[in-house]
């Protein structure tokens, strides 16, 4: 089976660890590398949690830093959810390897253009590390399959009223994306708030009893009480991972193609994903947003992916 070239840019942060939990063994993926923007907390603290998760997991593959600031905004940080690690709830073994030499934006490139297959991006973050890619070499263009982001919402955002988080954080670098002419994947706060890590979701998963199962236990636990605190969630919507799900298995997802204008004007709705989903406008329809998601397959994936841990 050949498998499909995958990078995962993110800002681990909890939901980040479980999806490179879910890709990383998976066997119908070639995970070409994992880069790391700022977004759940600062660049530094980002890059440290992603290397820890690749050593404790045992993954072989490069992590690669990313830019530290958005394109034009300032640093945003979501300390509040994920904590001052932004990982806070588990004790890594002490760390044993470094960063790739190559920055985020290098390495996208140089793997993009000397793929002899397609690469899809996935970006559970911040989307700056591709926005930049994507100006300064506009040639990968042609070797990106899609790009799966969670991010966005075609109803209401989770840090205004109109923005969600990863897209607030660099709308500019959203904007380049969505308009970038690759196919474009919106897993938004519209499905990843259906799957929520409630206590008997916890409860299964720790019955697994490996690696894996204890980092996903100890670590949602203490995101349920962050989300519980700040919104006054009873389970922590477990949003990043729903991009590999998808990936695993399309039928996961209800997608529809519409067009999706991303809010660059530094007013009240700035950073809103202003998707037409009844086609007022009649413009080019560029981008596939999920609408409904299988609950229960989602919770199957999860499980399926400790046990190889």
């Amino acid at each position: 089976m050949k498998k499909r070239k995958i990078i995962l840019d993110c800002d681990p942060g909890h939901d980040d660890a479980i999806a490179i939990l879910l890709a990383g063994k998976n066997p119908i993926f070639d995970l070409l590398g994992i880069t790391v923007a700022s977004g759940n907390q600062t660049l530094a603290k980002t890059g440290r949690n992603a290397l820890n998760l690749v050593q404790y997991l045992e993954l072989d593959v490069p992590v690669c830093l990313g830019a530290v600031n958005p394109i034009i905004k300032e640093v945003e940080v979501c300390e509040a959810i994920h904590g001052e690690s932004g990982l806070d709830g588990f004790d890594f073994p002490p760390l044993e390897i470094d960063f790739d030499k190559r920055n985020a934006m290098e390495f996208m490139i140089e793997e993009i253009l000397k793929s002899k297959e397609k690469v899809t991006m996935i970006t559970t973050g911040p989307m700056t590390n591709l926005g930049l890619a994507l100006r300064i070499e506009p040639k990968i263009i042609e070797n990106i399959e899609e790009i799966v982001l969670m991010g966005g919402s075609y109803q209401n955002g989770n840090v205004t009223p109109a923005a969600e988080f990863n897209i607030y954080c660099d709308p500019e670098a959203a904007y380049i994306c969505f308009n970038s002419g690759v196919k474009v994947t919106m897993v938004g706060l519209d499905v990843t708030r259906k799957v929520k890590v409630f206590s008997h979701i916890i409860d299964r998963m720790e019955k697994i009893n490996n690696n894996g199962s204890d980092l996903f236990v100890k670590l949602m636990r203490v995101f349920n009480e962050n989300q519980k605190k700040v919104f006054g969630f009873d389970g922590s919507p477990l949003h990043d991972p729903v991009t590999i799900g998808y990936l695993i298995n399309p039928d996961l997802l209800e997608i529809q193609h519409v067009h999706c204008d991303i809010d660059i004007s530094h007013g009240t709705s700035y950073g809103r994903t202003n998707c037409d989903i009844f086609d007022f406008l009649e413009l080019e329809r560029n981008t596939y947003i999920a609408k409904d998601i299988d609950e229960e397959m989602f919770w199957d994936m999860i499980e399926e992916a400790l046990k190889r841990y």
